[in-house]
């Protein structure tokens, strides 16, 4: 292998690293921190959601791959850093990772936020209160992941509120439509899913036909953000 390979490598390895590099004092908007109170403080006085990334940082796979395919991108970095405000909350095999005054208050964040698993993401409004809950993806990307952000805050009842005060009378009420549309579509998957149907083809087409009108619905919806 040459040497210039060699550099290569080595230059795209430090900027994963430095995209995804995690602050243990202190709060910036669209940079990653294990400081919570800090994140909190920050999101209150700017009015920013905060996303909070429940990981195994140096043995999970999954987290890993969500910070190569997404946190590393450009694109997303270019989204947090006027958006989000971002918090670590990692349970990492190597101890020294976390400092000792985060390890006990970490696991009473992830008894709070019910999390069971790695990656988890929980999205907060700068009240503190929860939006979503999102997860990890094999083909989730910057772009997708960006996406899914917004249409959680959006379609969260202050979102909600926040998109009708702007509109005029006739584009509220089809705005009100849709919403309501895509409640009830919600509402049959829920009724479906605990009927707990068999897991076969035609089970699983059901199942992606529910996600595909959800989808077509918040696709029209977001027109209007």
């Amino acid at each position: 292998m040459s040497k210039t390979i060699i550099l290569l490598m080595s230059l795209c390895v430090a900027v994963t690293c430095f995209a995804n590099e995690v602050a243990t004092e202190g709060a910036e908007i669209g940079k990653w921190t294990m400081d919570v109170d800090a994140a909190y403080k920050l999101a209150e006085e700017n009015k920013l959601p905060i996303l909070m990334n429940f990981t195994g940082s140096d043995w999970c796979y999954w987290c890993k791959l969500m910070d190569k395919n997404v946190f590393a991108d450009a694109e997303w970095q270019k989204y947090a850093q006027k958006s989000l405000v971002l918090v670590t909350v990692d349970f990492p095999s190597n101890p020294k990772i976390v400092p000792e005054k985060y390890k006990e208050r970490n696991k009473g964040l992830a008894k709070q936020f019910a999390v069971r698993g790695y990656p988890t993401y929980i999205l907060l409004d700068s009240k503190k209160k929860q939006i979503a809950q999102l997860g990890a993806g094999k083909e989730k990307t910057a772009a997708s992941f960006r996406n899914e952000i917004l249409a959680a805050i959006n379609l969260s009842p202050e979102g909600i509120a926040k998109t009708l005060a702007k509109l005029e009378n006739a584009q509220k009420a089809e705005y009100e439509a849709l919403i309501e549309k895509r409640k009830k579509i919600i509402k049959d998957l829920e009724a479906w899913i605990m009927t707990r149907p068999e897991r076969n083809e035609e089970n699983l087409a059901k199942y992606n036909k529910f996600i595909s009108d959800i989808t077509a619905v918040e696709e029209e919806l977001q027109k209007y953000w």
